[in-house]
């Protein structure tokens, strides 16, 4: 077990976390998945209505909040990869910038420079 950035694991080649994670990241953002969770509120909501025995009151709950749970690391594995992606494509137009002005040597160049990868010192 590893407490790295997803991004940061198994180098290059995404691993089968990473890959799970997108193809349930793309079925989340689906009309199909938008319908199951609508059914599963309708049902939380109906079987309270119905004064249903306790335990489907429980399984109703408990189905909506293991929904929440597998929802938030989702999410967040998508969050820490986009943030580097962006992160990198920032370092990159930076780079870019700096070799532009490589000549020019002026207070904006420096800060320029040290932002580069600033992100990995915090």
């Amino acid at each position: 077990m590893t407490f790295k950035n997803p991004v940061h694991r198994g180098g290059a080649r995404r691993g089968r976390f990473e890959q799970l994670a997108e193809y349930a990241s793309n079925f989340t953002s689906s009309p199909l998945f938008f319908l199951f969770c609508l059914l599963l509120v309708s049902f939380f909501v109906a079987s309270h209505v119905a004064h249903l025995p306790l335990e489907v009151l429980l399984l109703a709950g408990e189905s909506m909040t293991a929904v929440t749970l597998l929802l938030l690391a989702l999410l967040k594995n998508s969050e820490m990869r986009a943030e580097h992606a962006i992160q990198r494509k920032l370092d990159a137009i930076a780079a870019a910038l700096l070799e532009a002005h490589q000549d020019n040597r002026s207070h904006a160049f420096e800060d320029l420079r040290n932002a580069i990868r600033m992100e990995e010192e915090t």
